[in-house]
């Protein structure tokens, strides 16, 4: 088998069974369904507000692709990798806010591909990670639970479950710009 040329088929690429294949078939369903809302569409629509929040396609698709980034850094590096959500300042939260948005100059293509990217890191992870149990303490976060310690399964949980949530997201959005949905 050649090297994935698309998310859909990330979760082939790694010779993986059991709950690794399910952790990654799971991830590329929901991925798939994020990036379908985005067919079709031109820069400029992917970067438009259809909502009464601050949500667009293009936006969404770097969120997820950062959050993610940022999840596999923890799996790897622990705490450390991510940052204390309780020291962070009006800029820091202005910053994040951006992953939220297409800025001047970026594409849908370019936040596509830069999400294939992460995604095929992911993957890979999850097919070479010695052990899925290996855990550590979550950062600093008023949502976290103090002294709370997450595994890498638990992690890589987390990111099916934001990738769903924000994929459902898209889907509100996209109905909202054109009226395509991506089920139903």
């Amino acid at each position: 088998m050649g090297k994935p040329t698309s998310l859909d088929e990330t979760a082939a690429a790694p010779a993986v069974r059991g709950e690794r294949a399910d952790l990654l078939e799971a991830l590329t369903k929901q991925r798939h369904f994020l990036r379908f809302t985005t067919r079709d569409l031109t820069d400029e629509q992917a970067g438009l507000r259809t909502t009464a929040g601050e949500l667009c396609l293009g936006g969404l698709i770097k969120h997820v692709a950062s959050v993610e980034r940022g999840w596999v850094a923890f799996i790897l590096e622990g705490p450390s990798a991510m940052p204390d959500f309780t020291k962070m300042t009006e800029a820091d939260f202005a910053r994040r806010a951006d992953e939220f948005r297409m800025l001047p100059g970026e594409t849908l293509a370019g936040v596509l591909k830069e999400y294939e990217e992460v995604a095929q890191r992911t993957d890979e992870l999850v097919a070479s990670l010695p052990d899925l149990d290996a855990d550590h303490p979550l950062p600093a976060a008023p949502w976290f639970e103090a002294g709370a310690r997450w595994s890498a399964r638990r992690v890589l949980l987390h990111i099916v479950a934001e990738t769903a949530q924000h994929a459902g997201h898209a889907d509100i959005v996209r109905e909202s710009l054109d009226g395509a949905k991506s089920m139903g």
